[in-house]
């Protein structure tokens, strides 16, 4: 990415401001100001991720550049997150959103802004940035939400398909680690030891609230934009990428959505865009720019059409693939007109189903950063242990959209899952994965009103698959590839079944050429301010490994951590300031055993200066008791070598 360090205009950085709440209490927030008399529009970003130091690596080259384009930037933490007041309850609540509005509004009166407003967010700072769209506050102009989700339920870090993911656990650890940190006494001051009591006392067990709802009810569909698209007014733009766990939204909501819009899908993970991996990465920040021009500022925004998207050709597959090679293609409309169905049966008569609990060991992350072993890696151990359908690519052709499995199976038990992925095989035998999709087959018939199945019957299944470009090549093979389990990306049923499948069909969404995609202007090359300057004072790992211990087969992820486990340190010195935070996971399964299925999760998060040390160690565990789940959680804090703050937690929790 190219530093840009000259800009039209000089600004300044407030490390920390308050920003009041009707309530009485008050948000923390960093600020970047253009050095100029005249009021200026402001960009927003709002996310529990600590803007001192949790994401600052990430902040401060695009507010930089925002901010010397002559924007006000103003990275807000959550209630109960970083340095602010209160207390961080869960996702997307009301408290979250009145916050949000009350901060626009006092943002809006400032002497230095406008009036306009605009957001900007990744991941939970878009999901906000659209639910607070959807309140129509007056200030805000406009959104960009980089992968988000319009659906709590269906498409976020919980469930899939009506399956229970992983990343619920993992996600809700790391959410609890970091609600366990305290604020900086530097900018808080002595009161800082009272504010980290009140945070840990109250500490939600938050994967436990989420697994008490496994069936998509209020309490998803609060927050949920899908609910009302109606709702959102303010022009949106909408971006993510295929390597990402969001990706589905993106065509989705440009459907659903009546408000102007525009999409954007490259081959990137879950990171901007300007940062992208796989590459290629773009100039994210110029576009974002001119999308800011327009709605904040009324300046002409250049003609480009309602989807943007990079149409994926075969690559060996590799757990880090650093490119994905391809072309950008465009759609001037969403459902296109041009996108047919292209039908393909496949000779599923009679077939059986039942397939080890391993299949799942080469899927990669649910939600990949871009990470080594984050991507899906060769299919050909899967696709052994799957039922696979072969189909001869004889004339190239491109998909763009969800693929669809139209299904006639039943199961031997009153329950089951269906797991199919819809795979690119190369002469040479490697076998790419294009999409994959789960279906709990209780939720058959939707999401809200789970319904067991009648051992013996047959019922005609809808599995959609996600969303994906990817162009075929002649010479290869289209496979599709069935299995009962997906581990360790969905947890398993409860105990051993099989299905029968008397009929498959795969419907794709074909995508003629386009001759106008050969003159699409080229994207922007990738530019940001300067960034942070952490030195890292130990090298850490980043390592997925797999291993058999006994009958067990046990998957080890580390994040960050040293060779003995540690958190990897590194120095900030803009705020004199060494950090640490170091994730291992755990996924244990014994074949034949799916009630083994086990998921532990341990993080250490470290802060320290001169005459100021704290450490938060937590550990998740979830596993099977018959029709339980038995979630084990743990936190321990220490300031210096003392011991603080301790808790232990073991719920049980009904098995949807």
């Amino acid at each position: 990415m190219k530093v840009v360090d000259d800009f039209p205009f000089p600004f300044r950085e407030i490390e920390h401001v308050w920003i009041p709440m009707r309530d009485g209490k008050r948000l923390s927030a960093r600020l970047w100001l253009p050095d100029t008399d005249a009021p200026v529009p402001a960009i927003v970003e709002y996310i529990p991720y600590r803007k001192r130091w949790g994401t600052r690596h990430r902040d401060e080259p695009m507010h930089r550049y925002f901010a010397g384009h002559g924007y006000a930037c103003i990275r807000i933490d959550l209630r109960g997150s970083g340095e602010s007041e209160g207390l961080l309850t869960d996702e997307y609540t009301d408290q979250e959103h009145e916050d949000g509005l009350d901060a626009l509004a006092w943002i809006a009166d400032q002497t230095w802004c406008s009036g306009a407003v605009g957001m900007i967010g990744k991941s939970w700072g878009g999901f906000n940035a659209l639910q607070i769209a959807a309140l129509r506050p007056p200030q805000l102009k406009g959104v960009i939400a980089v992968c988000a989700s319009d659906d709590r339920y269906a498409d976020d870090a919980h469930y899939m398909g009506g399956c229970l993911l992983t990343e619920n656990l993992v996600w809700g650890s790391v959410l609890f680690t970091l609600s366990a940190l305290p604020p900086d006494p530097m900018l808080v001051g002595e009161t800082w030891r009272k504010q980290w009591r009140e945070r840990l006392d109250y500490l939600p067990l938050y994967a436990e609230r989420w697994l008490k709802h496994p069936t998509r009810d209020d309490y998803w569909k609060r927050g949920s934009i899908a609910e009302h698209y109606g709702d959102i007014q303010c022009p949106v733009f909408l971006v993510s990428g295929w390597a990402d766990g969001y990706s589905n939204a993106v065509p989705r909501m440009l459907e659903g959505l009546n408000c102007q819009r525009r999409g954007l899908i490259g081959p990137w993970a879950h990171v901007y865009p300007h940062e992208g991996v796989p590459g290629p990465a773009i100039g994210f920040l110029q576009e974002a720019l001119a999308w800011f021009d327009h709605t904040l500022r009324d300046a002409e925004l250049p003609p480009a059409p309602m989807l943007r998207a990079w149409m994926q050709e075969y690559v060996a597959p590799e757990a880090a693939n650093e490119f994905r090679p391809g072309h950008w293609i465009a759609e001037e409309s969403w459902p296109s007109p041009r996108i047919r169905r292209r039908v393909l049966s496949l000779p599923a008569a009679r077939q059986k189903v039942s397939t080890p609990l391993s299949v799942g060991r080469m899927a990669g992350a649910w939600c990949g950063f871009g990470m080594e072993g984050d991507q899906p890696a060769d299919q050909r151990a899967d696709d052994g242990d799957s039922v696979c359908f072969d189909v001869p690519v004889t004339e190239a052709f491109e998909i763009l959209g969800a693929p669809t499995l139209r299904i006639k199976l039943g199961s031997d038990k009153p329950f089951g899952q269906i797991i199919a992925r819809l795979c690119d095989v190369a002469p040479d035998g490697t076998s790419l994965r294009v999409s994959y999709g789960v279906l709990n087959l209780r939720h058959r018939d939707g999401h809200e009103a789970p319904g067991d199945l009648h051992p013996g019957q047959a019922y005609d299944i809808a599995l959609r698959l996600n969303d994906c470009g990817h162009r075929f090549q002649v010479g290869h093979t289209l496979r599709v590839a069935f299995s009962t389990s997906y581990w360790p990306v969905v947890r398993p049923e409860r105990e051993p079944f099989t299905l029968a499948l008397h009929r498959a069909e795969l419907e794709l969404p074909e995508r003629p050429p386009r001759k106008e995609d050969a003159d699409l202007p080229l994207l922007p090359p990738p530019e940001g301010a300067p960034g942070a300057g952490f030195d890292d004072l130990e090298q850490g790992i980043v390592l997925r490994e797999q291993t058999i211990e006994g009958d067990t087969l046990v998957e080890r992820h580390l994040i960050d951590v040293t060779e003995d486990g540690a958190p990897a340190m590194a120095r900030l010195e803009e705020i004199d300031l060494e950090i640490g935070h170091g994730i291992i996971e755990q996924f244990r399964i014994r074949e034949g055993e799916p009630d083994s299925a086990t998921l532990e999760v341990t993080q250490e998060a470290v802060t320290r200066r001169k005459g100021w040390e704290t450490r938060v160690r937590t550990e998740h565990t979830l596993r099977s008791d018959g029709n339980e789940l038995v979630l084990k959680a743990s936190v321990e804090t220490w300031e210096h070598d003392i011991a603080v703050f301790s808790r232990l937690w073991e719920v049980r929790i009904p098995r949807a």
